[in-house]
């Protein structure tokens, strides 16, 4: 029977813990304590549908068209691309609920403590990239639709709006997960709410005959065209994925989390995707002005009583993926060795952003082609990276030895030589079946697609690549399977003996070789 103290107890704890979840989160990247682990797998939802429900998933449309492929071959790439990338983002948040660390402390399991730093480091470029892209849409956008206005969409307009998304951007993942995930679940509503007005307010935009009238492509360019929404989406996020599933209750389904970071990523990109595809393929205007400002393209077909709701919705989308990065890069910079507290890595990283914003929009001429270049030069080892993590997560049937994560010394030891060297071949591989597809606006990035040619699957001439497979940046797919393969058949003996290392130090022992999955006696 309780007694008043101990309700009283209770009601202290329970005020306590709420507000933990109101302040300012000072966990970095240790392990988050059993009393903090009280997150259910459809929470995951929320982050993850927010994040993705941007407008600019109808301008990245126009982008799938460009590869010169039907409705019908695109539809079945957007929708297949979004849906498989976010479910390898599922099965690599399982390793979040099993270590309860960052992704990128998680990832020293495969890669050894200090040896994670490799991966660490294209890891943290690719989210400082992402960010920075997402806060120069929401300034982009802000500008051409003040222009619209005529309320002026200037140099001012300009350096107010770089400044109050980049405080945004900055003080949400300063004040860390609890308050990120308060936010994301109204920011869900509003922009998801305001984009379904859009649809409706553009319906008449689309002509089903213009439509049905784009010719198909090869299935070479189809398979282009699936990579890069790969890419744009569900891998670009790749990277974090276990830093929003850590907080998830030891008990929690593996699959239930699959299933809802899946689901919550997947589902709003893919109806955006969808209604893109409609879009610019009835409106040729669409598509071109989209190369230059992707949101405030798409504003230009918009009645003026609506472009103040769809620019808050626009920038708040846009906030809210720029933020989930943010976040999860200020972690990866803990993961390399940086020893500030969480928030000040936030801080770090906020600056950069701040500083690439206002480099891209007042001085670079020509931006989203450099930066699909980039996400593609680094997708290839990324892509590598996450076959190498699904491969050993799939190999365990433990959770994470969780000392040894900060331990060089420990089971993992200091440098996995077997998967680094993986990521080494297959990005060297796969760097050399993409090439760069804005060679005049990124030129340092010419130097792939080298076995391409000596394999007979294109040609470089003055005026590009030719050849069928030249542009479908297939090294990308290839360097994911190539790693998750080598890693299944080379890494196996050195899992199992890492587990039975740690049933032996806890004194269990396991019945039957083949069932490791816990039975168990001690």
């Amino acid at each position: 029977m309780s007694t008043p103290a101990d309700a009283a107890a209770s009601r202290q704890a329970a005020t306590a813990a709420a507000s933990r979840r109101l302040s300012v989160e000072t966990t970095g990247i240790e392990i988050i304590d059993e009393s903090e682990r009280t997150a259910r797998p459809r929470d995951l939802f929320w982050p993850w549908f927010a994040a993705n429900v941007s407008v600019f998933g109808m301008a990245t449309a126009s982008f799938v068209l460009g590869f010169g492929i039907s409705f019908a071959q695109a539809l079945a790439v957007c929708v297949v691309g979004v849906v498989l990338s976010f479910l390898l983002c599922g099965l690599i948040a399982v390793a979040g609920k099993r270590g309860s660390a960052p992704t990128m402390v998680l990832s020293r399991a495969a890669f050894g403590v200090r040896g994670q730093k490799v991966p660490g480091v294209i890891s943290w470029l690719t989210s400082i990239g992402w960010e920075t892209f997402l806060s120069i849409m929401a300034v982009l956008a802000t500008s051409t639709i003040f222009d619209r206005l005529g309320w002026g969409g200037g140099t001012a307009t300009k350096i107010i709006a770089a400044v109050v998304v980049a405080a945004m951007i900055v003080l949400a993942s300063v004040a860390g997960y609890h308050i990120i995930m308060k936010l994301q679940s109204v920011l869900t509503w509003l922009t998801g709410l305001a984009t379904l007005a859009y649809v409706a307010l553009t319906l008449d935009e689309v002509h089903w005959s213009a439509v049905t009238a784009v010719p198909a492509g090869s299935w070479q360019a189809v398979t282009g065209a699936l990579v890069m929404v790969m890419t744009g989406f569900g891998l670009g996020w790749i990277n974090i994925a276990a830093d929003w599933s850590r907080y998830q209750r030891r008990d929690a389904s593996g699959g239930a989390i699959v299933f809802w970071n899946t689901f919550g990523g997947a589902v709003a990109p893919a109806l955006l995707l969808t209604y893109g595809l409609l879009l610019a393929a009835s409106n040729p205007k669409l598509e071109e002005g989209i190369a230059a400002d992707p949101v405030g393209t798409l504003a230009t077909i918009l009645p003026t009583w609506f472009l103040v709701p769809f620019l808050v919705a626009a920038v708040l989308a846009l906030v809210s993926g720029a933020v989930l990065g943010i976040y999860s890069s200020g972690l990866t910079l803990l993961s390399l060795g940086v020893r500030i507290p969480r928030p000040a890595a936030a801080l770090v990283d906020g600056a950069i952003l701040t500083l690439g914003t206002i480099w891209v929009v007042f001085f670079a001429q020509d931006f989203l082609g450099p930066f699909q270049s980039f996400l593609i030069t680094l997708g290839v080892p990324l892509a590598s990276w996450a076959g190498i993590m699904i491969a050993d997560i799939a190999l365990r049937r433990r959770d994470y030895d969780e000392a040894a994560l900060f331990d060089a010394r420990g089971r993992y030891g200091a440098f996995d030589w077997t998967s680094l060297a993986v990521l080494a071949v297959a990005s060297v591989i796969g760097w050399g079946l993409v090439v760069n597809s804005f060679a005049a606006d990124a030129s340092w990035n010419n130097w792939q697609g080298y076995l391409l040619d000596p394999l007979g699957l294109g040609h470089e001439t003055t005026d590009g690549w030719n050849g069928d497979w030249a542009y479908s940046n297939i090294g990308v797919l290839l360097a994911l399977v190539l790693s998750f393969v080598a890693t299944l058949l080379l890494r196996r003996g050195r899992v199992r003996r890492q587990e039975l290392d740690d049933d032996a130090r806890r004194g269990v022992v396991v019945v039957g070789s083949d069932d490791r999955r816990g039975k168990v006696t001690s």
